[in-house]
C-alpha cells in the first residue's frame, strides 16, 4: 500500500509519540509499503528512505511549552495528489491535522486517525482549563471524520468513547527490545547520572520536564531513601522552576539523550519513576521494563493496563506521593535481596515488541482501504 501518515509531532522532537510513529512507519517500510510522512517543519527531509513533506511552524510561548504546532496549510491536499495515497493516518489530530482530515475527506481517500495525547488534560497546566469544551469538540469533529479511531489503551478506548468519539479500536503498544535491554548497564552512565556518584542507588525519570508531569510529586521519596540519587532525563519548559524545586536534593537533570545514551541511563538505574497522570499510554514506562528497571508510577486506567499482575512494580496514588518513598524502598529491598522483579520488568516488556502491532495495523489499513473500494 502506499500510505501517508500525517503527524502533529516529528523529528527532532522527542516524545512517546514520535517513538510510536518512527518505529511503526520503520515497520512498514520493511514490510514493503511505501510512505509519505507530513509533519511541522523543522526535521531531515528524508527518514530512513521515506519522504518527508513539511509545513510552516507556529509556537505559542504559553502553550504546552512553546511547542511547535504545523499549520493547517492547503499544501498538504498537494502532498496528497502528488502521493496518491491508498490510505492516510492521521496521529493526534488538532492543527496540523485538521489539513490532513479535511484533504483526505475530501479526496476521498480511506482515512483512520487515532489519538495519543491527553490535550484537554494538559489545557489545565498553562491556564487554558476553560477550553477544555472546546477542545473535545474540536477532538470529536476531526476523530469522527475517520472510518476507525485508535486509541493506545483500553481505558483510553473508552474515555473517547465517553466523549463521543465513534468507532474506537485499541492499537496495542510496542517497545524496541533491542535499543531497551538490561545488557546496556555501564558503570559509566552511573557515574554521568549522579555527578560522579555511582555507588547510589538510582531512581530514574524519563520524558518531557514540564509541569503536567507531576514531578514534584518525586522530592518527597528522598526522606524514605537516604542513599537516593535522582536522575531526570529529558528537557522541556518547566526545566528551571523544577532545578530550583530540587536545589539542595542529590537530584540530577540530564537533558535530553538519545540512542545509545538514552538506552544506557534507563538500564543503569535502579528503580524507574513516573508520576504522571495525565498519559495515554506511558511508552517510557514499556522502556524502564524492556532495561529490567521495575517501575513506581501514578496509579492511572493505562498504568494499571501495564503494571498489574505484571510483578514488575508498583503503583501509588497521585493524591498521595508520600506513598513513593516507600514503594521505592521496598522495590530497591527486593532489588538488593534478589533480581526477580528486574527479570519480571523485561519479561512483560518482551511481549510488546514493534512488529505485532504494526502487522495488526496494517491489517486495519487494509480494512479501511477494502471498506471503501466496496462502497465505491
Amino acid at each position: 500500500m502506499r500510505i501517508a501518515v500525517v503527524t502533529e509531532t516529528w523529528r527532532p522532537s522527542t516524545d512517546g509519540v514520535v517513538t510510536r510513529i518512527t518505529a511503526t512507519v520503520r515497520e512498514l517500510r520493511r514490510m514493503g509499503h511505501e510512505l509519505l510522512i507530513v509533519a511541522p517543519r523543522g526535521g531531515e527531509p528524508v527518514f530512513e528512505g521515506i519522504p518527508v513533506r513539511t509545513v510552516p511552524n507556529l509556537r505559542i510561548w504559553f502553550v504546552y511549552g512553546g511547542k511547535p504546532w504545523g499549520l493547517p496549510m492547503p499544501r498538504v491536499a498537494r502532498y496528497f495528489k502528488e502521493f496518491r495515497p491508498d490510505v492516510v493516518h492521521v496521529v493526534n489530530p488538532f492543527v496540523l491535522g485538521v489539513a490532513g482530515v479535511i484533504s483526505a475527506v475530501r479526496q476521498r481517500i480511506p482515512l483512520i486517525a487515532s489519538y495519543h495525547t491527553n490535550i484537554a488534560a494538559y489545557a489545565s497546566f498553562y491556564h487554558l482549563g476553560f477550553a477544555k469544551p472546546a477542545i473535545w469538540w474540536i477532538l470529536r469533529s476531526l476523530h469522527n471524520r475517520a472510518a476507525i479511531n485508535l486509541a493506545t489503551s483500553a481505558a483510553i478506548r473508552q474515555e473517547l468513547m465517553s466523549h463521543g468519539i465513534r468507532n474506537v479500536r485499541v492499537w496495542r503498544r510496542g517497545v524496541d527490545l533491542q535499543q531497551f535491554n538490561p545488557v546496556h548497564r555501564t558503570q559509566a552512565m552511573r557515574e554521568r547520572m549522579t555527578d560522579g556518584h555511582p555507588d547510589r542507588e538510582i531512581a530514574v525519570y524519563v520524558g518531557r520536564i514540564a509541569l503536567e508531569k507531576g514531578l514534584h510529586r518525586l522530592r518527597g521519596m528522598f526522606a524514605d531513601n537516604p542513599h537516593l540519587h535522582l536522575a531526570l532525563v529529558g528537557d522541556g519548559p518547566a526545566r528551571e522552576e523544577l532545578e530550583a524545586y530540587f536545589a539542595g536534593t542529590p537530584t540530577t537533570f540530564l537533558g535530553t539523550l538519545h540512542g545509545r545514551d538514552l538506552a544506557a541511563a534507563y538500564a543503569s538505574g535502579d528503580v524507574f519513576v513516573f508520576p504522571s497522570t495525565t498519559e495515554t499510554l506511558g511508552l517510557v514506562i514499556l522502556e524502564a521494563m524492556a532495561s529490567g528497571m521495575p517501575v513506581v508510577a501514578a496509579g492511572t486506567a493505562p498504568t494499571h493496563e501495564l503494571i498489574d499482575g505484571s510483578g514488575a512494580g508498583a503503583l501509588f496514588a497521585a493524591e498521595h506521593p508520600e506513598q513513593i518513598g516507600p514503594l521505592v524502598r521496598q522495590l530497591l529491598d527486593t532489588m538488593n535481596g534478589s533480581g526477580l522483579v528486574s527479570q519480571r520488568a523485561r519479561r512483560e516488556a518482551e511481549k510488546w515488541g514493534w512488529r505485532i502491532p504494526t502487522e495488526e495495523l496494517e491489517v486495519l489499513y487494509q480494512e479501511v482501504r477494502q471498506e471503501y473500494q466496496a462502497r465505491s
